[in-house]
């Protein structure tokens, strides 16, 4: 138990929605809570104090200031008589009661409701709000320690001109509204940023910033050293992984690798290297970064199920892209889950879908492995207008809170129609933060609804069908999960497949889905009914032995 807090709203003030916030965060951090409710007078106040003897009291008062500064006045002297203002006082009001109140120099912080929600866990926790981070976390898993229970907020930023993205990290930083910049190359770089000879100078800028020397990184993590002195990570490259590695961590300090299984390569056109050969540099450059302790994800389900693989392909790759980071030697990994993916799949089905990646990656950790849960809205059920964009912004990350997330990572709003400027991360981050505020705790419930525990149950069931097809596929090898050649073989027989790779040489391409009940399954050719994965995968069977 951390202690005791009594709060409640002053005078003739009945509105308690914040301190009833307050108290909540409290209790979860394991405070002992007195509420006092709305409209307490000055001698109930101090007689609540004298009776709880709390270590911190919260006094909040929203209406007139001139009469909000008399009444904590009278609130102060009455206590000063009684000899009980030797503990912690907090305000809450508006901004002009606030700083009404602040002529009385007495409370040792003012919440105005203009601060981000993670100021009053901050408090709470009896650190100085607001301040510098540069001292306890210069590291994702410190920084993840100093945050909880409030979730670090990531968003990836970079603009086709390098000077503009050097600024818009500052003002970033400066706002406090973000934990993690992701810097965006731009493709150019990704591709080919240690072979400039081969650059396509009409492509620079394309898809993110022209990053061109070692020095635009080092500008760029100088730039996010003030404010709330945020992270910063960079996309891991579709090439010469290694070289970008050791580039990023040199540079900026990486606070974790990004890094695909399967992709960057002929499978989605951003790079020429084979399936075979992408996973075996991929499964290298993971284990580079565990070799030195820095955490890893591998984005890789979202991959398929933005190419229109059903679902349980979607959990199955879940599955083997943790299970390769483990095999790889990562201790600390990041799996991030994307709702809304592809567009049109149900509030429940989508749940159902992620709670089931996340049973299935979390039933591989132990002492030397875990998970953090990273949420993300897809990008592409974004509207190209605006208001609409934000409404389903606020919508998924509400709903993506059910899984209780260590990580958000937030999309800009604006992306279904341009790339997020400074002032466009910042008030997409803000938008995340609202939601927060009011729905942080209360939507775990969500996953206890029997229609999600059906659906989890029924694609858990189906990916160990899935898994147990690859495993048999690969049964001349140690470890088929981990197995380049495996894996590569399974795409190519259609075992994990998408329908956007029909006519990809390297792949099946003729997997076809539905959404159907607001789920994505897989469907018969001639019946468009959904079958089931012994179904299709006979079906398959049936093909190459024909």
């Amino acid at each position: 138990m951390r202690g005791t807090i009594v709060a409640g709203a002053l005078g003739n003030c009945v509105h308690v929605a914040g301190v009833a916030g307050l108290l909540g965060i409290a209790q979860q951090l394991g405070y002992k809570t007195v509420f006092l409710g709305a409209a307490v007078s000055v001698d109930d106040f101090v007689e609540a104090v004298r009776e709880h003897d709390p270590d911190i009291v919260g006094v909040s008062y929203r209406l007139t200031p001139e009469v909000g500064k008399r009444l904590v006045s009278d609130l102060k002297s009455a206590l000063e008589r009684s000899e009980l203002l030797d503990r912690r006082f907090v305000f809450g009001g508006t901004p002009p009661v606030c700083e009404a109140v602040k002529e009385l120099d007495w409370f040792e912080y003012y919440f105005t409701g203009l601060e981000n929600t993670d100021a009053v866990w901050t408090y709470l926790k009896g650190e100085e709000a607001g301040k510098s981070c540069t001292e306890c976390t210069g590291t994702l898993l410190e920084r993840l320690e100093h945050k909880h229970p409030y979730p670090l907020l990531r968003h990836h930023f970079g603009l086709p001109d390098l000077d503009a993205t050097i600024n818009g990290v500052r003002k970033i930083a400066e706002s406090g509204v973000l934990d993690i910049i992701s810097i965006a190359p731009d493709q150019n770089a990704q591709e080919s940023f240690f072979r400039p000879e081969e650059m396509d100078p009409t492509m620079d800028g394309a898809g993110g910033v022209p990053v061109r020397r070692r020095e635009d990184l080092t500008a760029m993590y100088s730039a996010a050293q003030c404010g709330n002195y945020p992270l910063l990570r960079v996309y891991s490259g579709t090439r010469d992984l290694i070289s970008w590695a050791k580039m990023s961590a040199e540079t900026i300090s990486n606070a974790w690798a990004a890094i695909p299984l399967c992709w960057y390569s002929v499978l989605d056109g951003r790079s020429n290297r084979t399936p075979e050969g992408a996973i075996r540099e991929n499964q290298e450059c993971m284990r580079w970064h565990a070799e030195r302790g820095i955490p890893v994800e591998v984005n890789e389900p979202h991959h398929w199920g933005l190419r229109d693989a059903h679902d349980v392909i979607s959990v199955v790759m879940a599955y083997l892209a943790a299970y390769n980071a483990k095999q790889m030697g990562v201790s600390h990994y990041i799996a991030q889950y994307m709702f809304n993916t592809p567009p049109g799949l149900s509030p429940v089905m989508d749940l159902a879908k992620v709670q089931a990646q996340i049973e299935m990656v979390e039933s591989l950790h132990g002492p030397e492995f875990y998970s953090f849960r990273q949420v993300r809205a897809g990008l592409l059920h974004l509207s190209p207008q605006m208001n609409k964009a934000k409404g389903q912004l606020a919508a998924s990350t509400m709903l993506s809170l059910a899984v209780a997330p260590h990580i958000i990572h937030v999309v800009g709003y604006c992306e279904g129609d341009h790339a997020a400027s400074a002032d466009d991360v910042i008030e997409s981050c803000e938008i995340v933060h609202g939601v927060l505020k009011n729905c942080q705790t209360g939507m775990q419930a969500l996953i206890g609804s029997e229609e999600v525990g059906r659906r989890r149950k029924y694609l858990m069931d189906e990916a160990e069908v899935l898994l147990g097809a690859i495993r048999d596929f690969g049964r001349d090898e140690e470890d088929a999960f981990s197995d380049p050649a495996v894996i590569t073989g399974a795409i190519k027989q259609g075992l994990l497949d998408a329908p956007h790779l029909k006519g990809n040489p390297y792949a099946s391409g003729t997997l076809e889905t539905r959404v159907i009940g607001g789920a994505l399954e897989a469907v018969d050719h001639d019946t468009k009914e959904p079958i089931c994965e012994s179904e299709r995968l006979q079906s398959l069977l049936s093909c190459i032995v024909g």
